[in-house]
């Protein structure tokens, strides 16, 4: 007896299950990962304004130079889920086990680069004197765990592309906890000032990334997959991964423009949209969510050879971005007049950034279906579009956010041109998604 065909409302319940099992464990990691720096400035903080100062400047400096390489987390979670779903569990650990090794390849080369050039980077970054010498300090000692953690972003991937966010959430709190725990023991405890909290973070993020290798080689042994390093297997996650690097420069690219302008507009302006900004990011977190759930199960049917099941989840998960984003959006304009005394004290402050919440209230309805589209097209492995159409966006973003400054309009007009940017996005994804193009089906692209 032939099975009746599932309901659309059956369809709607399945695809729901699978984004929440997915979206809510990846949430809570994405937001332990920022509480990192949190420890580590509030720490810090009690030494002193210098060394606190020192912190920032080299915190900035090492979350941009990991940020670039989060392709080792997309381009991973894609490809193994494609194999995932073609069910070639030996493959998907195999490839992830390549995403790893390249890992640790860009950790090795991005600490040969930073540890001879930490005084000079510092300084670029305009630290005054008295915070360079702390900055270069942390900056040197934390770079010797930049390979963990490009381990961890590229481990983080294989297991989402496994389906499995629950071990990330776990491994980022546990590094949480052990983190803020041997900052206070290293800086206080042994007296070890603003180097105890490098090491600290350092060892915590050894710590994560020896828990995800623990993970990932009892996968490989169970499923008879070779961990050794395969010289074709890396360049083809290195082939793979530029197109998304392109795509995450180009965003950073946006954001220090913005910043840029923001920074010419006066001292209230540049102080107001770090607020926005950082609220912005926090959003982020939870659009990024669903997003995470996109490349995993996407990559999954597309694996399997399901286009009609690729497409049912891709039409659900927007309407979660929908959803989501239109909470928040909410959620801002009815919080705002607590939001900002959170932040700054000033009036004029608040009066500046006021507006400019508003925007970013307005506009989270179309970043969740920008964070959502994204998310679907890098499981199907379409990363070059994603890098020419974030080249077009920045195109399209640069003059008009450089204008600001001549045109008037101050800040509020600055993230005027931030949701034209978003509203570009949406353009961009949104006709690659309803064109097709992306089904490419099979283990590999």
């Amino acid at each position: 007896m032939t099975q009746a065909p599932a309901t659309p409302k059956a369809v709607r319940r399945r695809h729901d299950r699978e984004i929440i099992t997915l979206a809510v464990p990846a949430f809570g990691a994405l937001v332990a990962e920022p509480l990192f720096v949190l420890a580590d400035s509030a720490i810090v903080g009690h030494l002193g304004t210098a060394q606190l100062a020192g912190l920032g400047v080299a915190s900035a400096l090492l979350m941009t130079a990991v940020s670039v390489f989060v392709f080792l987390a997309y381009a991973t979670t894609a490809a193994v889920a494609r194999r995932v779903g073609a069910n070639d569990l030996p493959a998907a650990i195999r490839q992830g086990m390549d995403g790893i090794w390249l890992a640790l390849i860009l950790g090795a080369v991005v600490v040969a680069a930073v540890l001879p050039t930490a005084p000079s980077l510092v300084e670029l970054f305009g630290a005054s004197d008295t915070a360079a010498p702390y900055a270069t300090t942390y900056l040197r000692i934390s770079a010797l765990g930049i390979p963990a953690m490009l381990v961890v972003l590229a481990a983080t991937g294989v297991l989402r592309g496994l389906q499995d966010t629950r071990t990330p959430l776990y491994v980022a709190v546990a590094g949480f906890v052990a983190n803020a725990a041997l900052n206070v023991f290293l800086v206080y405890g042994v007296g070890l000032g603003i180097a105890g909290s490098a090491w600290g973070t350092v060892l915590a993020q050894c710590g994560m990334a020896v828990a995800y290798l623990v993970v990932v080689v009892r996968g490989a042994r169970r499923h008879g997959a070779s961990l050794r390093p395969d010289a074709a297997g890396i360049r083809a996650c290195a082939q793979a991964g530029v197109p998304l690097l392109v795509r995450t420069l180009s965003l950073r690219a946006i954001l220090m423009i913005a910043t840029a302008v923001a920074a010419r507009l006066g001292d209230s302006d540049i102080a107001a949209h770090q607020i926005i900004l950082s609220l912005w990011s926090l959003l982020a977190f939870a659009l990024d969510a669903v997003a995470i759930a996109g490349q995993a199960i996407i990559g999954r049917y597309l694996g399997a050879g399901d286009t009609e099941g690729a497409r049912q989840a891709c039409r659900r998960m927007v309407e979660w971005g929908v959803a989501v984003g239109v909470a928040l959006g909410l959620l801002v304009v009815i919080s705002r007049p607590l939001l900002l005394p959170l932040f700054t004290s000033d009036a004029g402050v608040q009066e500046t950034a006021l507006p400019a919440l508003v925007i970013v209230a307005l506009s989270q309805p179309i970043a969740g279906v920008v964070f959502t589209l994204d998310g679907v097209l890098m499981g199907a492995g379409d990363g070059p579009y994603l890098a020419w159409a974030m080249l077009l966006t920045l195109a399209v973003f640069t003059p008009v956010a450089l204008l600001v400054p001549t045109l008037g309009g101050g800040l509020t007009a600055l993230w005027g041109a931030m949701t034209l940017m978003m509203t570009v996005r949406l353009l961009t994804l949104w006709l690659r998604a309803r064109s097709g193009r992306w089904l490419v089906t099979g283990a590999t692209r």
